[in-house]
């Protein structure tokens, strides 16, 4: 039995907490073997939404195979905010050492930052703390605008939502692809997003709906964006013809057809490339153009859409 221990700060956010919980409870239903826990340093703490929450005051003691999660807090800066005491810094310490994963969501990355657990590692928060977090923590690695990034046993997220992802990621690692979908299902969040995914994106700005058969089909699109979809192949894999795809897919996205979306992962895809070294040639091959002509073409549709080359090139604007 796997323990997923919650370390509540004053004026933790509700769904920072609530969001991972509710996965590892998911597949607690489910008959893996976890169970969780909720530790503070006073018995109540309240949450920056005004819901008191009742903890343990005792530091557990954990093996290997349990988890610390440090949700994090409201604040207008996280050297203003609240801290773990010497204890519980010692405490997380401790635990990785042992071999445990230690995970932060928002400014709960500040909490790992002065246990010195991320010092010579990747790390992100929510993008309103990036700044301050790097100055703050300058050993660390910091990478910005991403979902989640994993360094070690060190896992952080952006914050907020993302700490979903967060947490159906270590399921995935842990049991396997098939059970994260099974969770992700359940708890109708129908995009497992990866860690390198940008914090506003395609898969974010067009699922807010709640068609289905659209949805199998953006699994579809986002699992295989860089191959040929014909729109038959998508349509049967939703179970409905060409025609009622093509008009469930419009209303949906907002007047995205599937070409539409697939080329819009594409492009996003391609700038994080570009962003990380890689020639607009390259990234278009890799993303699944024959060459970067249609790239820049889709580019320039776009208003005020910057491209930006590898490192000894200015960025210039297309369009």
């Amino acid at each position: 039995m796997s323990l997923v221990v919650f370390v509540l700060l004053p004026g933790v956010h509700l769904l920072d907490l609530a969001g991972p919980a509710q996965v590892f409870s998911t597949a607690a239903d489910f008959g893996q073997p976890y169970r969780i826990a909720y530790v503070a340093e006073h018995e109540q703490v309240l949450s920056a939404q005004g819901l008191p929450l009742i903890a343990r005051t005792r530091w557990p003691q954990l093996n290997g195979d349990d988890l610390i999660v440090v949700p994090g807090w409201r604040t207008r800066t996280l050297g203003g905010g609240p801290a773990l005491s010497d204890a519980g810094s010692a405490w997380l310490r401790e635990h990785h050492a042992a071999g445990g994963t230690v995970a932060s969501v928002c400014a709960g990355a500040e909490a790992l930052g002065r246990a010195g657990l991320l010092d010579g590692r990747r790390c992100t928060t929510h993008h309103d703390h990036q700044d301050e977090l790097a100055a703050r923590h300058p050993h660390a690695l910091l990478v910005r605008d991403v979902l989640f990034t994993t360094d070690d046993r060190v896992v952080t997220s952006a914050g907020i939502a993302s700490g979903i992802d967060l947490a159906l990621h270590l399921l995935a690692v842990r049991h396997g692809p098939a059970l994260a979908a099974q969770v992700a299902r359940d708890m109708v969040v129908y995009a497992r997003r990866n860690g390198h995914e940008p914090q506003d994106s395609a898969m974010l700005r067009h699922r807010s709906h709640l068609d289905d058969a659209v949805h199998r089909v953006q699994d579809l699109i986002d699992a295989r964006f860089t191959e040929p979809l014909p729109l038959a192949h998508l349509a049967a894999g939703a179970g409905v013809s060409e025609r009622t795809l093509t008009r469930l897919f419009h209303r949906a996205t907002g007047g995205l057809t599937p070409l539409r979306y697939q080329q819009t992962l594409r492009v996003e895809h391609a700038e994080h490339l570009i962003d990380h070294g890689a020639t607009v040639e390259s990234a278009a091959r890799q993303v699944g153009f024959e060459d970067a002509r249609m790239l820049r073409r889709l580019r320039s549709r776009t208003p005020h859409t910057t491209v930006r080359e590898p490192s000894g090139h200015g960025p210039r604007t297309d369009g």
